[in-house]
């Protein structure tokens, strides 16, 4: 008799409670953990990592200072992966996908990028730490500096994006789509640091909690998922929810279809 008749649970359950486990296992727990030390480091000013972010803060600024163009660059970045626009792309995403009728996705896409904005704010409320200072800064800031708003959102938001169209991808696509989803926050991360209102470890942390929200959540509606019966996905090649993104991109051609048997066509 198999283990789970013996303990009393079906299949389905097994393969749910295995998916979630392995994702916050592997990818959550250890994600959350760093960024949990980072928090400690920068509390107790932890001398290692505020030499390291201070070293990196000024030699990024001193660069910056010398090259007005990369600044340019640099302000064009922060600005198209802001947590305001990625926010709004995942919204609008997530409408579009609730009217073509890709519901369960939809709910997926909206709740993980509002929780990011929670934790964001209430970490940056708990941890107060201060943005770095220059006499003659590139750029300004406000609010509190860990973790970084731009390195955290634009990791969500490129990682929904992500799930999302994986499964409409061919295999060579899918490689290119996840090259472009880890260049997106890295740059943006990057961007942060050279403008000089972040320091190295907010990036890092932002980072790793988009890392560990979008697993996170991942894992929840994939349990989600299996508990209704629906066949398990492979987030890394077939997205959080490959018959949903099928019907949003395909349910204006099925509805044409309908209404032209319909009228004998």
């Amino acid at each position: 008799m198999s283990s789970s008749v013996e303990t009393g649970q079906n299949p389905a359950e097994t393969r749910a409670l295995g998916a979630r486990l392995g994702l916050m296992v592997l990818v959550s727990v250890p994600a959350f953990l760093i960024v949990a030390l980072l928090v400690v480091a920068v509390e107790g000013t932890w001398t290692p990592l505020h030499r390291l972010d201070g070293s990196a803060s000024d030699n990024m600024h001193r660069f910056a200072v010398g090259h007005p163009a990369w600044v340019q660059a640099m302000n064009v970045i922060s600005n198209v992966g802001s947590p305001t626009v990625m926010r709004t792309l995942v919204g609008v995403l997530a409408v579009v996908l609730w009217i073509r009728h890709a519901r369960r996705l939809a709910l997926w896409a909206a709740v993980t990028i509002a929780g990011g904005a929670l934790i964001d704010v209430v970490l940056k409320a708990v941890v107060g730490r201060a943005r770095p200072h220059f006499t003659n800064p590139v750029a300004l800031a406000s609010g509190g500096s860990f973790p970084s708003g731009h390195a955290f959102t634009a990791t969500l938001g490129a990682g929904v994006l992500l799930l999302w169209v994986l499964p409409l991808l061919s295999a060579r696509s899918r490689v290119v789509a996840w090259i472009i989803a880890v260049l997106v926050p890295f740059a943006v991360g990057v961007s942060r640091v050279a403008l000089g209102v972040h320091w190295v470890s907010d990036v890092v942390g932002g980072w790793l909690l988009g890392v560990g929200l979008l697993a996170l959540t991942a894992a929840a509606f994939e349990s989600w998922r299996q508990e209704r019966g629906l066949p398990r996905s492979h987030p890394v090649t077939e997205g959080v929810d490959p018959e949903e993104a099928h019907i949003a991109v395909h349910s204006q051609e099925g509805t044409t279809d309908r209404i032209s048997g319909a009228r004998g066509e």
